[in-house]
């Protein structure tokens, strides 16, 4: 279990070290084109692969602009990492774009709708009687 334990401190650490490089030091103005948010960290066993899911606040197209300035930026990330923590080595980086927050606001949007309808339906069984 302490492996376990190893690999979840490193990803906290390797996300806050890149928020903290996106937000100060990369300048590739595509990463800037829309609010961007790490929202997890997966790094394999032996800490040599590390997949970064990133939320990004914009339309489709600033989307697809930031995830490309994310990976043209991989080599300077890496650079970065290794160099802030001290490693010889940075893992492999690669970034995923998390759609978990635009899928559940999609789902609250249909709970909000449902709750409406209950309502109209509601009241309208109420008239009748």
């Amino acid at each position: 279990m302490a492996q376990g334990r190893r690999v979840e401190k490193f990803s906290a650490l390797i996300k806050r070290e890149i928020s903290q490089i996106l937000l100060l030091g990369i300048r590739d103005a595509r990463v800037h084109q829309a609010m961007v948010t790490i929202t997890g960290v997966e790094v394999s066993g032996d800490l040599q692969h590390c997949k970064i899911y990133v939320s990004v606040f914009g339309d489709q197209n600033q989307k697809n602009v930031v995830i490309e300035g994310l990976i043209a930026s991989i080599g300077f990330l890496r650079g970065e990492l290794a160099r802030n923590l001290q490693m010889r080595r940075a893992p492999e980086l690669s970034f995923y774009l998390d759609k978990a927050i635009e899928k559940g606001t999609s789902v609250l949007n249909l709970l909000d709708k449902l709750e409406e309808e209950r309502k109209s339906h509601l009241e309208t069984n109420e008239d009748i009687k």
